[in-house]
């Protein structure tokens, strides 16, 4: 008897409204093609830093910034030097130690509070450049929760604040200073009083398009779906002055799950940089991965201005200074992401792979990529392509095949990967588990390469006659052998030396494989180059005229290779 229908229980979704705050019916960002990157802004050492368990020490601090640093990033936010004796400490060994490359700006947050905003600018003495970020929340809950203040209140508070950065920058003596500021919780405040208020600090920075502000639109809270991020960031982009002296930045936070998709669909929707971090770190859910977004990039052919040409290195370098591990399946750099465990992916894939090494030059390039399931190649990233597929129950036979043929260099006949591959089937059927390619070597060697085998071939010697009209007429094999211990030798004759020691072995030792044995089918080929080259060579046979089996043999010699497969295959008939 069936169980009863589940009945779920009701959530109290009648306690959230949905939030549209902006309806744009002239949309255009749908129909645009990123086709540069936006300009980045690291905030590890920020926003990273303050979602930690336990921050970052200065080892650590400078560490990440050295990793940003060789990535690309040319704007990095360093600290809240105004919060914490930490974060100033690090801003001056930053400035005094002169660890600043000509080409990279440091950015220091400050809350819109006088004495903050002092000790700010106490820390950047000597900063050959600074950005300034200051910011204040909006939207009208803090306003009324947190503030207590009315919208005049508010836009009075980041004027204030403004005013004084412009008073204290004349104290900041050969540092050339630049302004960002964010209405915090912009994506749940009223989006005329965000343009209110970033104008009237427009008003007191002054900014031109050679000393453009920064205007950063922080989803501190992730609170609607990426399509009406879109509409809110072009409806900004339109309607804020002083356009060409402004540059729109997205902040986004993932708290919906979303914010890859919301900061690609605000940069479509007019936006011109982006703020986040490696790998996704910040409080809550996160904040947006620019990883993540800079390969998104490179994946539709578009340079992104950040070298990630060693993924695992940057994965490294976040691990050891946030002590937070990377998800295994975390896009583009978990350890599971270029993997495929299906059969039939499995299968796609090495097939993939054999396509594109056909395409190859002279020098192993290809020109385009296109390998089915990975969006781009693995080596791109400084992955290899060894663990792409990796074996468990649900493989078939081309993750076998795969593995054996780059693991290995054995290019197994179909059938034989049918064979081999049930084999494997049972041992993680049995093991719930994937297998390792080391063990799968260990079990393909047991069954068709044994150390010890039963029937070895110790020499043979192969005539061929020929005709008078010059065409080859049969061939005698003579062959000494050492079958469970004992010698032996053995006569056989036949069309090829195959066929003849077939004759020989089922002459001799018909008995142990129900006196019918034969060869349905041969292939082989070349393993490696040079005098290091080996022979493989693979046959399918029956015995008792039923029962297929596969043999494998290899020398430098193709001959002896083929013979010792014919061993090989009845070895296992006999088992």
């Amino acid at each position: 008897m069936p169980p009863q229908p589940a009945t779920p229980r009701t959530m109290e979704f009648t306690h959230y409204q949905p939030f549209v705050p902006v309806v744009l019916t002239d949309r255009t960002w749908p129909n645009v093609v990123i086709d540069k990157a936006p300009l980045w802004c690291s905030v590890d050492l920020r926003d990273g830093n303050q979602a930690l368990i336990d921050p970052m020490d200065p080892t650590r601090k400078l560490r990440m910034f050295e990793e940003l640093v060789a990535m690309g990033f040319k704007e990095i936010e360093v600290g809240f030097p105004s919060a914490s004796q930490p974060d100033f400490d690090f801003v001056r060994q930053l400035i005094e130690e002169d660890r600043i490359p000509d080409d990279v700006t440091i950015q220091v947050l400050t809350q819109s509070r006088q004495e903050l905003i002092e000790r700010t600018y106490e820390c950047l003495q000597g900063a050959p450049r600074a950005i300034v970020h200051f910011y204040n929340s909006t939207n009208p809950l803090q306003r009324e929760v947190v503030f207590g203040l009315d919208k005049r209140g508010i836009v009075d508070v980041a004027v204030n604040a403004a005013k004084l950065c412009r008073k204290l920058e004349r104290e900041l003596v050969g540092t050339e200073v630049r302004y960002e500021y964010s209405p915090e919780s912009f994506t749940l405040t009223e989006p005329d009083f965000a343009i209110e208020i970033c104008e009237a600090v427009m008003d007191e920075v002054e900014p031109t398009p050679d000393r453009p502000i920064i205007l950063n639109l922080p989803a501190t809270v992730e609170c609607y779906s990426p399509n009406v991020y879109g509409d809110v960031i072009e409806w900004f982009c339109r309607t804020i002055k002083q356009r060409d002296a402004v540059v729109v930045s997205l902040h986004p936070h993932n708290d919906r799950g979303c914010a890859v998709a919301a900061a690609e669909f605000g940069v479509m929707a007019g936006a011109d940089r982006v703020e986040g971090t490696l790998f996704g770190n910040g409080e809550r859910t996160g904040n947006v991965d620019v990883v993540n977004l800079a390969m998104n990039l490179f994946m539709n052919g578009v340079d992104p201005e950040l070298d990630v040409t060693d993924i695992d290195r940057l994965r490294r370098t976040a691990e050891y200074c946030n002590r937070l591990p990377v998800h295994p399946r975390h896009p583009y750099v978990g350890d599971l992401v270029y993997t495929a465990f299906s059969g039939s992916h499995q299968d796609a894939i090495k097939k993939g792979f054999d396509a594109l090494d056909a395409r190859r030059d002279a020098d192993g390039q290809y020109d385009q990529w296109g390998v089915p399931y990975l969006p781009i190649d693995p080596a791109h990233v400084g992955r290899s392509y060894e663990a792409v597929i990796r074996v468990n129950s649900q493989s078939g036979k081309g993750g076998v095949a795969y593995v054996m043929k780059t693991e290995h260099g054995f290019d197994l006949p179909r059938r034989f990967q049918i064979e081999f591959s049930k084999t494997i089937q049972h041992i993680t059927e049995d093991s719930g588990t994937e297998i390792s390619p080391a063990l799968m070597w260990e079990e393909f060697c047991a069954q068709y390469l044994p150390a010890e085998p039963s029937f070895k071939l110790r020499s043979h010697e192969v005539r061929t006659t020929t005709g008078d009209d010059g065409h080859t007429g049969g061939t005698t094999i003579q062959a000494q052998l050492e079958v469970d211990g004992e010698a032996h030798s053995i006569h056989g004759e036949g069309d090829g030396p195959v066929e003849a020691f077939v004759a020989a072995l089922v002459g001799n030792f018909g008995d142990l494989v129900g006196g019918e044995f034969d060869v349905l089918d041969y292939a082989e080929h070349a393993i490696g180059k040079g005098a290091d080259a080996q022979a493989a060579a693979y046959v399918e046979t029956v015995a008792g005229g039923a029962t297929t089996r596969w043999g494998l043999g290899t020398d430098p010699n193709i001959t002896t290779a083929s013979l010792r497969a014919v061993l090989s295959a009845f070895e296992r008939q006999r088992r």
